[in-house]
């Protein structure tokens, strides 16, 4: 086998807390997070040359060492004694950049798995992991799938069990938020709540969806920037449709409603289209590893 292609799934966060600023300037997370069906697609191929070249779908995603892809692609090779091997990746994307839904690190990740397979299992889970982690903060978890509790700066993983029956209703606004930016603002302020973790695993443990979607809550919702009052709509708009619970995820932009019934969610993401161009359906998805 010289080629294969992998789905890079988005993920959510059903809740974000920030604990702390680490000395290495990362802050330390504590996150419940769910893989979504949401995805790019990924085509990793062996060739005749050397080096790890990147084409994408998007003209304006790097296509040299800036992009997660490449670096994991690198990385592996390492790792794998295959310095010398060519690799080509096609990164075919539908995952919205700037939205805090993990695209590159989806992409990242779906690398490592294939280089894997197309190296018969050369490495690990545990050592996957490890080069997953030092890659980037969410590329362990995109690697590893499911849902999951997510520590540290977010590769500290521990399973948990799926969730309820449901989909999302997924919109994302035309702006971008930097990261970096709403890190800086975050640590100016004082939170005024941190999310019910433990309340959010009980309900998991339970099946719980009513109270899962009670207990949604991003920290970064409490920065104060303009752009989170379209956030606000947006999560208006999908409670009305009847979704159990909405939230940002990531540092945003893009919002998620968890609903039950699809149809509601299909009726939101029609409506929200028409506004703010971006909206998709998705539906949970388990452990890829």
């Amino acid at each position: 086998m010289t080629e294969i292609t992998e789905n890079a799934y988005a993920k959510l966060n059903l809740s974000l807390d920030v604990t702390g600023r680490r000395p290495d300037g990362y802050h330390d997370m504590v996150m419940v997070m769910q893989t979504v069906s949401l995805c790019d697609r990924v085509t990793v191929r062996r060739t005749g040359g050397s080096g790890v070249s990147a084409r994408c779908s998007w003209r304006f995603i790097p296509s040299d060492e800036r992009n997660l892809a490449v670096r994991a692609a690198q990385r592996y090779l390492e790792a794998a004694g295959e310095q010398g091997q060519g690799l080509s990746l096609l990164l075919e994307k539908d995952i919205p950049v700037g939205a805090g839904m993990a695209g590159g690190s989806s992409d990242a990740a779906a690398v490592l798995r294939g280089l894997n397979t197309l190296y018969g299992g050369r490495l690990s889970k545990e050592a996957l992991l490890e080069l997953a982690a030092a890659v980037g903060s969410d590329v362990a978890f995109c690697l590893a799938g499911g849902t999951a509790l997510a520590r540290g700066r977010g590769e500290l993983l521990t399973p948990l069990p799926p969730l309820p029956d449901c989909c999302f209703a997924i919109c994302k606004p035309s702006f971008s938020i930097s990261t970096p930016e709403l890190f800086r603002k975050l640590d100016s302020v004082q939170l005024r709540r941190h999310p019910d973790t433990v309340g959010i695993l009980k309900a998991l443990e339970a099946g719980r969806l009513d109270e899962l979607c009670h207990r949604l809550y991003n920290v970064f919702e409490d920065v104060d920037d303009r752009r989170l009052r379209v956030v606000g709509e947006i999560k208006g708009r999908l409670l009305d449709f009847g979704a159990l619970g909405a939230l940002m995820t990531g540092t945003g932009s893009a919002v998620f409603g968890v609903f039950r019934d699809r149809e509601a969610a299909r009726a939101a993401c029609g409506d929200l289209e028409k506004e703010y161009g971006f909206c998709r359906l998705a539906a949970p998805v388990g452990p890829l590893m």
